[in-house]
């Protein structure tokens, strides 16, 4: 059950959700809706498509919400060149973290030196101007083995968390693989697990297995159930 002592449980749930929206379907009304819930429930951030960073930014204005947006999504298979132009243009567009997919053949193909140049390229972008990098695994693509790699790979790069899913492939976050990478990665990088977390419950079950960071596109679900029981004195 979910602490609901005064003050504390909704701003410490709101602290681990980045709200989402990366549906391509997604306009302006859309971004404006999500930057007003997050300002109302102070969430950590948001997360959208580059398009939308100026805009997110500006919605964003003088609040605590950072704007978080996608690199190489969804699949990773963009070129290095083109993942570090996209993490400079997006955070000179005023995003504050780079969520971006590692390259999954490559690292299924074995070619790890690969994988850690990409992303140890992006890291060294976004750091020199302030911004952190969270690292998509997606997880579901991969077995244990590559998954482990892939973490050691990401803190051998200068990471700031894994990552497990984008939302987009055969199946989101699962309490084993963020297990599997909150032991890989230690206490020195985050975790975030996104990718069907739709409840409190859901929530509460990736927080235990070692997520540090929530990526939903239900924040507002998630969160609603906790202020109600404060209202009611519960």
């Amino acid at each position: 059950m979910v602490s609901t002592a005064p003050g504390g449980s909704v701003r410490n749930i709101a602290a681990l959700i980045d709200h989402t929206l990366l549906k391509p379907q997604a306009t302006a009304a859309d971004i404006r809706k999500l930057c007003q819930e997050a300002r109302r429930y102070e969430f950590i951030a948001v997360c959208v498509n580059p398009y939308w960073v100026t805009l997110a930014s500006a919605e964003l204005a003088e609040s605590s919400v950072r704007v978080a947006t996608v690199v190489g999504f969804p699949l990773g298979a963009n070129t290095t060149a083109i993942k570090v132009a996209e993490t400079e243009a997006a955070i000179t567009s005023g995003a504050r973290e780079i969520d971006m997919v590692l390259n999954i053949g490559e690292l299924c193909g074995g070619n790890l030196d690969a994988v850690r140049m990409d992303i140890a390229a992006v890291v060294a972008s976004a750091h020199a101007r302030s911004a952190l990098v969270k690292v998509i695994l997606e997880t579901a693509l991969l077995n244990d083995d590559q998954k482990t790699a892939a973490c050691t790979i990401c803190k051998q790069a200068g990471a700031d968390f894994v990552k497990t899913s984008t939302g987009f492939s055969t199946q989101g976050a699962t309490m084993h693989d963020v297990a599997l990478m909150r032991r890989v990665v230690g206490q020195d990088l985050g975790v975030k697990a996104s990718g069907g977390i739709r409840t409190l419950e859901d929530l509460e079950a990736m927080r235990a297995a070692g997520a540090s960071r929530i990526g939903t596109s239900a924040g507002v679900t998630i969160i609603e159930p906790v202020q109600a029981t404060l209202r009611g004195g519960s």
